[in-house]
């Protein structure tokens, strides 16, 4: 992938949630939830502050989070489906 996004901006590749329920009934795509886990594959260079500093972020590439359920801009690179949201949307990193 050949993407940098810019600012507070992270990209994010979404992991998909299973298509079956716990008591084993199988879920059609109109009735799945829309994805809030994802692995970060690209970060951009941190927040700007008002008096021209820079925040860096406190996500890295690699880490897996947890984010708002319609945060982000979808976006197709090389026939792969990402997410680019803004660092504030991350609700959690997930500790694994």
């Amino acid at each position: 992938m050949n993407i940098k996004p810019l600012g507070e901006r992270v990209v994010i590749k979404i992991i998909e949630t299973d298509e079956k329920t716990k008591g084993g009934i199988y879920l059609p795509d109109t009735a799945k939830e829309k994805p809030q886990k994802g692995k970060i594959v690209a970060v951009g260079t941190g927040k700007v502050l008002d008096n021209g500093q820079k925040l860096a972020l406190e996500v890295k590439v690699g880490d897996t989070v947890y984010f708002a359920k319609y945060a982000g801009t979808e976006i197709k690179v090389d026939d792969e489906e990402y997410t680019v949201l803004k660092e504030n949307d991350i609700l959690a990193i997930v500790n694994e």
